[in-house]
């Protein structure tokens, strides 16, 4: 099975990730943490949002072939890669269509006043969680980026409100 996590910044995604990985004995597949280890020490002031993107589709196509290779395996993986779009979730889905593996997406419908909460104790305290500071200019960006899933993608889905 292939688990969609999805919800805007600071919703909880990671926390939540974790909790499924221990239901699940699945392996997480955190979009943060490949960035904070593999790009973050190389970005320059004026690398911006292609920069990102770019190195997110690299990440995404080894994560595809472990992907693979958990679900031939019997393991579920647990993609934690912030899927704000619905041309990202769309690429997963036919991914998981065309190899005819499961798919259960998992939507954090959290408030924007909680998710910030969240985000400013998470830089503060940069706990178990944290691997990069979110500045109001990026919770502000990412309220105008995030496209909330759709009645069809949340078809057989959970949904997590707060």
């Amino acid at each position: 099975m292939i688990h969609l996590i999805i919800g805007n910044t600071g919703s909880g995604k990671t926390t939540y990730s974790n909790q499924l990985k221990k239901e699940t004995k699945g392996i997480l597949f955190s979009i943060d943490t490949w960035n904070n280890t593999l790009f973050l020490a190389d970005k320059k002031t004026e690398d911006g949002l292609d920069w990102f993107l770019e190195r997110i589709e690299r990440a995404e196509m080894i994560i595809l072939d472990l992907v693979t290779q958990l679900e031939n395996g019997n393991t579920d993986a647990i993609l934690d890669l912030g899927l704000s779009k619905f041309s990202h979730r769309a690429k997963f889905r036919k991914f998981a269509s065309k190899h005819g593996f499961e798919i259960k997406t998992h939507f954090l419908d959290i408030s924007k006043k909680t998710r910030l909460e969240r985000v400013l104790k998470r830089n503060e305290e940069k706990g178990d969680t944290f691997e990069f500071e979110v500045t109001q200019e990026n919770f502000d960006f990412m309220e105008s980026w995030f496209e909330k899933p759709t009645a069809i993608e949340m078809k057989d889905g959970v949904t997590i409100t707060a």
